[in-house]
């Protein structure tokens, strides 16, 4: 699996028990290339963001196997669960999460403090587009600016893979094809693999690869003979 960013075999995730358990994932099998953009696209409650904070370590699976690379996430311990997310994850939420009391830089450095191979925190700025606005506070920025601090921040540690739960959703169309410019060229520039998660068909059309969930599980995978430029997407 050496060029395969991840792999499932029968995964499941159940909350709860008896009558009134919930089966989020239902034995979904997938396999993501490396270096690839892939949307999860569905409803909510479809499983998307269950797979994706599995795949990402912030939650484990009830049944089945999950492979990041060649390395069984399922039988990682706690420890090596944070391991995986300190060296190789960054997460961007539809919710900024930035500490209002620091500038975008000192927003950017919480993580670069503490990463393997970091980025200078006004490098990792820059390739968002942000470069004259590393002294501002979160509340002296839009919403779409503190979104693009949230993903220098997660890009900052130079992450193999960038996790976005519904990255768009608290953003109006102009902003939201923006974020996911930014997002396509942390793809192009440092060939990351980037799973984003989302209920916005429009944002499919940016992608490699569209996993199309319902019920728990991927009903539909879809290649993109082309990428579309974010710009030219259709909200």
């Amino acid at each position: 699996m050496t060029d395969t960013a991840f792999a499932t075999q029968q995964l499941t995730k159940t909350y709860g028990e008896g009558h009134s358990a919930v089966h989020a994932l239902r034995g979904v099998d997938l396999e993501i290339p490396k270096g690839e953009i892939v949307v999860l696209l569905g409803p909510s409650g479809s499983g998307k963001s269950t797979l994706l904070n599995i795949l990402g370590g912030l939650d484990t699976a009830t049944s089945g196997t999950a492979y990041f690379q060649d390395q069984a996430l399922s039988s990682m311990s706690e420890r090596q669960l944070t391991e995986y997310r300190r060296n190789h994850v960054g997460f961007v939420f539809q919710f900024y999460n930035l500490m209002p009391s620091l500038t975008a830089r000192e927003n950017v450095e919480l993580v670069t403090e503490i990463a393997r191979d970091p980025m200078e925190p006004e490098a990792a700025l820059d390739l968002v587009g942000l470069s004259e606005r590393v002294g501002h506070f979160p509340s002296q920025l839009s919403g779409g600016e503190q979104q693009r601090v949230a993903i220098a921040r997660a890009v900052a540690k130079q992450p193999t893979v960038l996790f976005c739960d519904e990255p768009t959703g608290a953003l109006d169309s102009t902003t939201g094809r923006a974020v996911l410019k930014v997002l396509r060229d942390v793809n192009d520039r440092l060939g990351t693999t980037v799973l984003i998660v989302t209920h916005a068909a429009a944002t499919a059309a940016m992608a490699d690869r569209v996993l199309h969930f319902a019920d728990g599980a991927i009903r539909e995978t879809v290649r993109n003979k082309k990428r579309v430029d974010p710009a030219e997407i259709n909200w």
